[in-house]
């Protein structure tokens, strides 16, 4: 099931894709929360972000994802409807 939102093409609801050519954000989600649409842009383009937790990472990307949830803690927890949440799930 593909839906078209203003000119993009989303295989479904609340599925995250790349944007490799969008001159600041990498993602695009189109979020759906009950009968709510809403397109989402986030994460930096080229940032290097610390991925989902891998055995054996460095402290550094430990921090560095620990720093992002902190920082963003609040907006995370606004669910589907906030960039940070679909930033948190899919780069950090």
């Amino acid at each position: 099931m593909s839906v078209t939102y203003r000119g993009e093409t989303f295989s479904g609801y609340n599925k995250p894709k790349r944007t490799p050519n969008h001159a600041t954000k990498s993602h695009v989600v189109l979020a759906k929360e009950g009968s709510t649409i809403k397109m989402i842009r986030f994460g930096e383009q080229g940032a290097s972000t610390a991925g989902s937790p891998k055995a054996g990472e460095s402290m550094l990307m430990k921090a560095k994802r620990k720093s992002f949830k902190a920082r963003h803690g609040k907006n995370i927890a606004k669910g589907k409807m906030s960039a940070a949440y679909w930033a948190d799930r899919e780069k950090w």
